[in-house]
């Protein structure tokens, strides 16, 4: 057993089975449906496609991070066994996590002064946020320090891409991120915009695409403009799916295609509950290695 701890959120959107497989922890999210609370436990309380029919259904939702006090009872369960831990947190740019995982940081120093409890800012989300989690449990397996995983955290995580498409705007325009008139007028037209996480991990649009098609070729054409060594890119891809997975293969199968020497083929997962209460279903997120981060 590692002497220490690497942890991430729920948001990091991969199922317990594969945290569990890589010796990853995690703390979990909330989410409510019509003010129903629910834990955003990795779709173990509610299946992916009954959350999403909910939304469509009509059901308003919200989320809420992780608390201070929530993270100063889960660090502490590692420290009490003598375990350090490093803990990436959903992007700030998305969410204020950080700060209440900081909080906590500083109080367990005051009660475990020879433990020590590193948050990094993962600047990522979903499909993005896990292979960031998966590279650290390997270069973990690979013997590094805690120290070497850190800097290697705080020095890499701008290198990690994740573009975004969506073939649905209904919920894009319920939480006010795309304006009902533009919304209007994008349904119409069958726009599917492509987004990516940028330097700040914020969210921004990139291109408008019309239909699924365009949307696939952009996406690709993007991951090819700016993934790490091109055709010869030897690292892992992952996606996320929000119930749309026939367009998340076909894009995994477009992506095989173009890089033969991936480490092994593209893992696939549902978005989870929190990230997937903003986007709606018919989102697909597409996460590699590559060129730092543009604003």
């Amino acid at each position: 057993m590692s002497e220490y701890v690497i942890s991430c959120c729920s948001t990091v959107d991969t199922t317990e089975e594969f945290l569990k497989e890589r010796n990853l922890e995690h703390i979990c999210f909330h989410y409510y449906l019509d003010d129903k609370p629910y834990k955003d436990d990795l779709f173990k309380s509610m299946s992916p496609q009954d959350f999403y029919q909910a939304m469509v259904d009509g059901a308003m939702t919200r989320t809420s991070q992780v608390n201070a006090d929530e993270f100063t009872e889960y660090f502490r369960s590692f420290l009490k066994e003598g375990k350090d831990v490093i803990h990436l947190t959903l992007s700030s740019g998305i969410s204020g996590v950080i700060n209440s995982a900081r909080i906590a940081a500083d109080q367990m120093k005051e009660e475990f002064p020879d433990r020590r409890v590193v948050v990094i800012d993962s600047l990522s989300a979903s499909a993005g946020y896990a292979i960031i989690m998966d590279k650290l449990a390997s270069l973990r397996d690979e013997g590094y320090s805690y120290e070497q995983l850190v800097t290697w955290a705080e020095e890499h995580v701008q290198n990690q891409n994740t573009w975004f498409f969506t073939t649905d705007l209904t919920f894009f325009i319920r939480g006010g991120r795309v304006s009902k008139l533009s919304g209007w007028f994008g349904t119409a037209l069958n726009i599917c915009p492509l987004l990516n996480i940028n330097d700040e991990g914020k969210l921004i649009p990139r291109q408008k695409c019309r239909g699924k098609k365009t949307v696939k070729k952009a996406a690709l054409a993007a991951v090819k403009e700016r993934i790490e060594k091109g055709a010869d890119y030897a690292e892992n891809i992952f996606i996320t799916h929000s119930v749309c997975y026939e367009d998340a293969r076909e894009m995994a199968d477009m992506l095989e295609a173009a890089f033969p020497n991936m480490k092994e083929k593209i893992r696939i997962f549902d978005i989870g509950p929190t990230i997937g209460a903003h986007t709606g279903p018919g989102t697909v997120a597409i996460a590699f290695w590559g060129k730092e981060k543009e604003h």
